[in-house]
């Protein structure tokens, strides 16, 4: 409970932070239009998404109390925080949103990936400032990454949206 306190009390300062603050100019990818809020539901969606920082990774996983994969942890964050049902695989849950630009990502919207050489094979939640918690295989655990990280952004495929 502590460690989501924190998670949340740091993502306030982080989005107070840097609603004022210029694009970067050494950036080569893509950023978020500037002001581009997040809708009431996409703001609980990314609370909820930070309060499972760390809930171990199961395949299959759609509970935090058993583990969590990719698109469970999509499903069920979207589900508890926005009251949507978002189910099926992360492919699945692409095939349903509505396709948005990367420039045009709002805290809450879907990122997605080609991590297994299958189109939509990995997805999750855009936080703000280029980055998305998401419930990787590897190291085993719900964690932030940058969208500009080397790994991601090779792999980047699309972006959708469940929200006005």
């Amino acid at each position: 409970m502590r460690l989501q306190t924190i998670i949340v009390g740091a993502l306030g300062l982080l989005v107070a932070a840097c609603s004022s603050l210029p694009p970067d100019p050494a950036a080569t990818a893509p950023r978020p239009a500037a002001g581009a809020a997040a809708s009431d539901k996409g703001h609980n969606v990314v609370l909820y998404a930070l309060s499972l920082i760390d809930t171990d990774y199961r395949f299959g996983g759609k509970h935090p109390s058993a583990g969590l994969d990719c698109s469970g942890m999509v499903s069920y964050i979207y589900r508890r925080a926005a009251g949507l049902n978002v189910a099926g695989s992360a492919a699945d849950i692409a095939r349903r949103g509505r396709p948005i630009a990367r420039t045009h990502l709002r805290p809450g919207d879907l990122v997605f990936f080609n991590t297994r050489n299958a189109p939509f094979s990995h997805v999750g939640i855009y936080i703000g400032d280029d980055r998305f918690v998401h419930a990787p295989s590897t190291n085993g655990r719900v964690r932030i990454d940058q969208l500009v990280a080397p790994y991601y952004a090779q792999r980047f495929e699309s972006a959708r949206s469940y929200f006005d």
